[in-house]
C-alpha cells in the first residue's frame, strides 16, 4: 500500500466494522491507499454479524453451475415488487447490476467462503440468489472478511468510537476519534466511509421516523445507534426511505437466535397465546414481525418433525436451538394447546384449517394458499417467539459511486456511506418491503463500490 498524501494521516478512514465498512476497508487497500479501520465496540461484526451472512446476487457463476437462469433485471424486478415504489430505486438498480461480480470478487480474490443456496428460495426472491456461508452464519462472513482485511495490511482497530467529522471548505477531510485506548485525537483523510449501520438502537431516532416500531423489541447490533446518520444530515445530504426497517416475526424466547423463517415457508403457521392464527405468514419474515406485534407480545410457531429435521439439517443456527431445547415436540391439537397453555378448541381449528388448505390446493382463512411440504404430520413442533425490530432501513442518498448526496443533488466531497447509513432498498415505510439479504447486499454492495472510489479522492 501506498503512505498517505501530504497533509494526511492516512487516505481513507472507515468508520465502523461490519460487512460493509470491512468490505469498503478491502476494496481501499486492494487500490494501493492506507486504511483507518475504526470500530466503537470491541470486536468487529455489526449486524452482519448476527445476520445469516446471505448475500443476493444476480447471474453468478455458481448460479450457472447450478442451473439457475437469473440476470440483474429480473432480481432488481424481484426486488421492487416486493419493496413497492420507493425514494431509492437508483441503488437497487445499481446493486442488481453490481452483485455477480461482487460475490465473485469475494469468493475468487479474497478467499471469502459463500456458497449458493438452492435447498430453497428466500423472501422476495423468484429463483435461488442467496450467497452465504457454509454454516450460514453472520459471523463466518465477518471472520472471512477480517482475514481479507488483514492479508492486506488492514486491521480492525477496536474500542475507538469515531465521535464527528473534520470538514473544511465544503469538504470532509477525516474524523474525530474518542476512545478510551487512543484518547481523543483527529485523523485526517481524504475520504471518510461511512459504514456505522442505521439507528435501529436509538430510541430518540426510532420515536422520529420509526413509530410503528418503537414499542417492538431491538435485537440488533447494539453499535446501531445512528450518529452516523446525523451527521450526513448535518452536512445536508438527502434522506431517503426513513420510515422503512428490517423486522423479524419469530425470535425465540427466551433463546434469542431466529427461528428459521423456513420453517414456516415449509409449511408452518404462527399462533396467538390463545392458539388462533394471527394471519397470513406469506408476506415474510419481516412483514409479518408488525402483524404479530399489533396481535400479541409474544407468540407460537407451529410445524412438524419433518420440518424440524430438514431445516436443522441445513441450518446450524436452527440445529442449535434444538439442541439447546427451544423447539418442542407435541402429539396432536391438544399437545400443542397444552405447550402453549391455552384450550385446544383454536388450535385445533388452526391445524385443521392448515390441513385442508394443503391437500386442497386453495386458501385458509388467512388467505394463504403456499404450503410446499404438504399437510402438517405429527408429531408436532412449536417454538414460542417474540417479533424484533432487527435493523433500519433507511439512511442517506448515495450515487453510483457510494459518495453521499446532499438535497441539491451535489454530492458532499470526501464522504461516502454504505448499507444501513444509506437508504434501504426495501421500500418508504414499514418492514414489508424487505426482501432476504437487503441488508448485506447494501453493506457489501455499496461497500465495495466506497472503498473503491474513497481510494482515489
Amino acid at each position: 500500500m501506498t503512505s498517505p498524501g501530504e497533509g494526511r494521516d492516512v487516505d481513507v478512514v472507515v468508520v465502523g466494522a461490519g460487512g460493509g465498512g470491512l468490505t469498503a476497508a478491502i476494496a481501499a487497500a486492494e487500490a494501493g491507499a492506507s486504511v483507518a479501520l475504526l470500530e466503537k465496540l470491541d470486536r468487529p461484526g455489526g449486524n452482519t454479524y448476527v445476520s445469516t451472512g446471505s448475500i443476493p446476487a444476480a447471474g453468478t457463476r455458481y448460479q450457472r453451475a447450478a442451473g439457475v437462469e437469473d440476470v440483474p433485471e429480473r432480481m432488481a424486478a424481484d426486488l421492487l415488487r416486493q419493496s413497492g415504489a420507493h425514494d431509492a430505486e437508483h441503488l437497487v438498480r445499481l446493486l442488481a447490476g453490481e452483485s455477480a461480480g461482487l460475490v465473485e470478487w469475494l469468493v475468487e480474490e479474497h478467499g471469502v467462503d459463500l456458497r449458493l443456496i438452492t435447498d430453497y428460495r428466500h423472501v422476495g426472491h423468484s429463483v435461488p440468489r442467496l450467497h452465504a456461508p457454509p454454516d450460514r452464519r453472520g459471523a463466518s462472513l465477518v471472520r472471512d472478511l477480517v482475514a481479507a482485511a488483514g492479508r492486506l495490511g488492514v486491521e480492525v482497530v477496536a474500542g475507538n468510537p469515531v465521535a464527528g467529522l473534520l470538514t473544511e471548505d465544503d469538504a470532509v477531510t477525516g474524523v474525530r476519534v474518542s476512545g478510551e485506548r487512543s484518547g481523543d485525537h483527529v485523523l485526517r483523510a481524504g475520504a471518510v466511509v461511512l459504514a456505522a449501520n442505521g439507528f435501529g438502537n436509538n430510541k430518540k431516532m426510532i420515536e422520529r421516523w420509526l413509530p410503528e416500531a418503537a414499542a417492538t423489541r431491538y435485537l440488533g447490533a447494539e453499535g446501531s445507534t445512528g450518529e452516523a446518520v446525523e451527521w450526513a444530515e448535518a452536512l445536508g445530504a438527502r434522506l431517503l426511505n426513513m420510515g422503512a426497517y428490517q423486522g423479524y416475526a419469530a425470535v425465540a424466547y427466551p433463546h434469542g437466535s431466529i427461528v428459521s423463517w423456513t420453517t414456516v415457508e415449509k409449511g408452518g403457521f404462527l399462533l396467538a397465546p390463545d392458539g388462533s392464527r394471527i394471519g397470513d405468514e406469506s408476506v415474510g419474515y419481516s412483514g409479518f414481525a408488525a402483524e404479530v406485534a399489533r396481535r400479541t407480545e409474544q407468540s407460537w410457531v407451529v410445524f412438524d418433525t419433518r420440518i424440524r429435521d430438514f431445516v436443522a439439517g441445513n441450518e446450524p443456527e436452527f440445529a442449535d436451538l434444538v439442541a439447546f431445547g427451544g423447539v418442542k415436540e407435541a402429539d396432536g391439537a391438544e399437545g400443542i394447546a397444552r405447550v402453549i397453555g391455552c384450550s385446544p378448541e383454536a388450535v385445533e381449528k388452526a391445524v385443521a384449517g392448515q390441513r385442508q388448505a394443503a391437500e386442497s390446493g386453495g386458501a385458509d382463512v388467512t388467505g394463504r394458499s403456499d404450503f410446499p411440504m404438504g399437510p402438517l404430520r405429527e408429531p408436532y413442533c412449536c417454538v414460542r417467539s417474540v417479533p424484533a425490530l432487527f435493523h433500519t432501513q433507511g439512511g442517506v442518498d448515495v450515487g453510483r459511486h457510494a459518495q453521499v448526496v446532499r438535497e441539491n443533488g451535489r454530492p458532499v466531497r470526501g464522504l461516502y456511506a454504505v448499507g444501513g447509513v444509506t437508504g434501504g432498498l426495501s421500500g418508504r415505510e414499514g418492514a414489508r418491503g424487505y426482501s432476504s439479504g437487503n441488508g448485506l447486499l447494501s453493506a457489501v454492495g455499496l461497500g465495495r463500490l466506497a472503498g473503491a472510489s474513497a481510494a482515489l479522492a
